[in-house]
């Protein structure tokens, strides 16, 4: 638990200075997305949405929990991601509207999480999101459940997995309606962790690496 605790106040107080940015998410976006970053404009009817990256504690391990959503006819159907999603108008903030989607996506008790800050916005073109990754953590391991219309199944991964640099690989996947591309990925327990949700990764070890 020590151990744990000294994570979490290294990454808070990394969390409080400049962050990486687009530059660090742009390592692990598809070529694409490289591509149309040049000319990308963020539209004045764009939606707010917030996802929450958890750290929890497993015997001496740091843990982060991923949901890989439900198969429906929509851009981000079946990806692994983190729980999260769209701004609702009773949310008092997008801290509110990340732990809110956390408790109805993986049934995550939000008074157990503390929030201690948050990764760069991401624009998410394809679903016209402009996302806040909200950092926090829980001091022992959640219990989870899992809302069997929005999510399939949940991931609970050792964060020094997507700290591998052999998890971090190309694979070619198909992407809605039908296009196969080639796109770098964190390969975490034979499942494709690619496009937003990695590039957020990115950043979020870039962090951590500077976390003495």
């Amino acid at each position: 638990m020590e151990e744990f605790a000294k994570f979490v106040a290294g990454l808070q107080k990394r969390l409080s200075g400049p962050l990486p940015g687009i530059s660090s998410q742009l390592r692990m976006a598809s070529m694409r997305r490289l591509i149309e970053n040049g000319k990308l404009v963020i539209p004045e009817d764009v939606r707010r949405a917030g996802v929450l990256v958890l750290f929890y504690p497993i015997e001496g391990q740091v843990f982060i929990v991923f949901i890989k959503r439900a198969e429906y006819p929509g851009v981000h159907s079946g990806q692994v991601s983190f729980p999260g999603g769209g701004w609702e108008v009773h949310d008092t903030d997008i801290t509110q509207t990340a732990l809110r989607e956390a408790e109805e996506e993986i049934g995550l008790e939000r008074g157990l999480v503390t929030t201690i800050g948050q990764l760069t916005d991401l624009f998410i073109p394809p679903s016209n999101f402009l996302v806040t990754p909200v950092i926090g953590y829980a001091t022992s391991r959640p219990e989870f459940k899992a809302d069997p219309q929005e999510v399939e199944s949940i991931l609970e991964v050792p964060f020094e997995r997507l700290t591998d640099k052999n998890s971090i690989q190309e694979k070619n996947i198909t992407i809605f309606p039908a296009i196969n591309i080639s796109v770098p990925c964190y390969y975490v327990n034979d499942h494709i962790i690619w496009g937003a949700t990695a590039m957020m990764i990115s950043e979020l070890t870039d962090i951590l690496n500077q976390v003495s």
